[in-house]
């Protein structure tokens, strides 16, 4: 795979380089090469504390236009799609280093850019190649793909921990221009800790390897009658026939469970809003708790944003008393829950699981209850 480059000016480069290394190919597309457009500068140079609150500016809605993001020509395009390759880092457990290596890489082969085009059949973040097996060009477009493939491949590589922000990256890459990816090493630093620290506190959400089932064992104080189990499998993203919301719900648990069902199939995305499910940016996508804090902002509730917090939202109750729009725990413990669900009655629960899943309904029976909250 061939990184995509245009001439950026002056550029420091790391002492790991080989000296002479030619620093940039000719662009191998338009959009590649205003990606670097109006850049020059020494990269080691980089202040991590001002590039910090540039990001957060552009995170919290900033136009581009008005923040100037050091190292970024289009920051508005630049810093959502660094946000997406932090997040999927995030939810696989990658750690900050892997993370790095996946920014600078998508610096040096995209400029940060989902590229519609590239070399030979290169494409998106990381011009990854469908001939070369990374996936069709509809998946490689798809940023939480790209950089799940990027990470899965990453991860498989050993001793990758060790290795230098280059080495590691080439590893994966297998570049014509091995030793390009250093450059983007400070800059990586500085945006992956701009923007991990916008996600919710300590892995709250995170969620874990396995789906929302912790155990065999039907949740506590559930009778067979009531805990889903007699609609049998229910394909992920879909109703079960027959489901209807009850009609004893109370009407603001109604139009929760209404808003969250109508982000059936939509993908996960740790971190994510959950106010964009639908759209084309990642980060609008759910996690466990957006989903439940967006489902209630709908109906005039407001809850906290993370399952940390919501856990404390409401009352207790007993799992043999739940009703619908109950938030339901698991994982973790019951003072620090790592995952939540919403009751909706007739033994089912609407939940957005992990990376890799859609928003989906499954049976309570699937559910080790940690702790109830009515919130209502």
């Amino acid at each position: 795979m061939k990184a995509i480059a245009a001439g950026i000016g002056v550029v420091c480069l790391s002492p790991l380089l080989l000296a002479g290394t030619a620093m940039m190919v000719a662009a191998a597309s338009s959009e590649a090469a205003e990606t670097t457009s109006g850049f020059s500068g020494c990269l080691h140079d980089v202040d991590t504390d001002t590039v910090t609150k540039q990001v957060t500016k552009i995170l919290d809605g900033a136009s581009g236009k008005d923040v100037k993001v050091e190292g970024l020509s289009l920051p508005a395009e630049q810093v959502p799609n660094a946000q997406t390759i932090v997040a999927t880092g995030l939810s696989l457990d990658v750690p900050k280093r892997g993370q790095i290596v996946a920014l600078a890489t998508a610096m040096q082969e995209s400029r940060l850019r989902n590229l519609g085009s590239g070399d030979r059949d290169s494409l998106g973040l990381f011009q990854q190649r469908p001939s070369q097996g990374w996936g069709t060009a509809q998946q490689i477009r798809d940023p939480v793909y790209a950089s799940e493939r990027f990470y899965k491949a990453l991860v498989k590589v050993k001793g990758w921990e060790q290795m230098t922000v280059t080495q590691a990256a080439q590893a994966v890459q297998k570049s014509g221009l091995p030793d390009a990816y250093a450059q983007w090493e400070p800059l990586a630093t500085a945006l992956q800790k701009a923007i991990a620290a916008t996600f919710p506190s300590t892995g709250s959400d995170k969620p874990s390897d396995g789906d929302s089932k912790d155990s065999d064992n039907p949740a506590a104080g559930c009778g067979p009658a009531e805990d889903g189990s007699s609609y049998g499998r229910i394909p992920e993203g879909s109703v079960p026939k027959g489901y209807t919301i009850p009609k004893n719900a109370d009407p603001k648990a109604r139009k929760a469970i209404d808003w969250a069902m109508h982000q059936l199939g939509t993908m996960y995305q740790w971190g994510g809003s959950c106010t964009a499910a639908h759209g084309p940016d990642p980060m609008g996508r759910c996690d466990c708790s957006s989903l439940m804090q967006q489902a209630y902002a709908k109906a005039g509730v407001k809850l906290t944003r993370t399952t940390y917090t919501q856990v404390n939202e409401g009352k207790a109750v007993s799992p043999s008393k739940l009703q619908p729009g109950d938030l339901i725990f698991s994982r973790g413990s019951a003072q620090r829950p790592e995952h939540v669900g919403m009751f909706m009655g007739a033994g089912l629960v609407i939940e957005a699981p992990r990376t890799g899943k859609p928003v989906r309904i499954t049976p309570l029976k699937d559910w080790a209850i940690l702790a109830v909250r009515r919130v209502l």
